[in-house]
């Protein structure tokens, strides 16, 4: 979580950074809902970042991203 963070604010490697900080994300929500029983309560924070990170997942970094910059885009 620390180092996909540190890269995704950078702009390298943003989808994959992305994707696995989305995945992470989605297991808390499921922990929440499914193990706990208590429904949304808990989980709101780990879907608005959940949603963040999709939208990163499907949009990249932008023009000034490090991937960017070497021409890459993953």
């Amino acid at each position: 979580e620390f180092f996909g963070g540190i890269f995704i604010a950078i702009g390298f490697l943003t989808r994959p950074a992305a994707f696995a900080g989305l995945f992470v994300l989605l297991v808390t929500v499921w922990f929440h809902w499914v193990t706990m029983d208590q429904g949304y309560s808990g989980a709101e924070k780990s879907l608005l970042w959940a949603a963040i990170l999709l939208f990163f997942v499907i949009r990249g970094g932008n023009r000034h991203s490090v991937d960017a910059r070497m021409g890459k885009a993953f």
